[in-house]
């Protein structure tokens, strides 16, 4: 288990771009597990949407990306690197999520050639899925 003190030493992003609370399981370079709490106070729920609050799609795939980046930056080689997105395919957004609720975040790497990767992720709430697709990553 991770707190999110422990997941800043992996990753660069911060507050308010730091898109993951805690992580559950870490496998270097194969999987990670993470969670976001999702609450009300974030700024974006101000204007997505007024009186009927849902969280960015595009936020909830960057939190996603942020879980792929913890796997992939804890392999030894890649420790004080950066991983970027190269692509998103067969993404798919499938239930809102909501103030409140508890957003899972599941990537594993299903293959890597050099720096560049392809993560399979599963965002869920509740264990229904949110969102489905894959990610491509470039280690920078």
């Amino acid at each position: 288990m991770l707190d999110v003190n422990e997941i800043m030493k992996i990753i660069p992003q911060r507050a308010p771009f730091l898109m993951i609370d805690r992580v559950e399981e870490v496998l270097p370079g194969k999987s990670c597990i993470a969670y976001k709490n999702v609450c009300i106070n974030e700024a974006y729920f101000g204007g997505h949407f007024p009186g009927n609050p849902i969280m960015p799609g595009v936020l909830i795939v960057e939190a996603l990306a942020q879980t792929g980046a913890v796997a992939i930056l804890s392999v030894e080689e890649n420790k004080g690197k950066n991983a970027l997105f190269g692509g998103i395919d067969k993404l798919r957004f499938k239930n809102k999520v909501l103030p409140g609720d508890v957003l899972k975040l599941e990537v594993k790497i299903m293959k890597q050639k050099g720096p560049i990767g392809i993560g399979e992720a599963i965002a869920t709430v509740n264990g229904k899925i949110a969102v489905k697709g894959e990610l491509t990553f470039a280690i920078v």
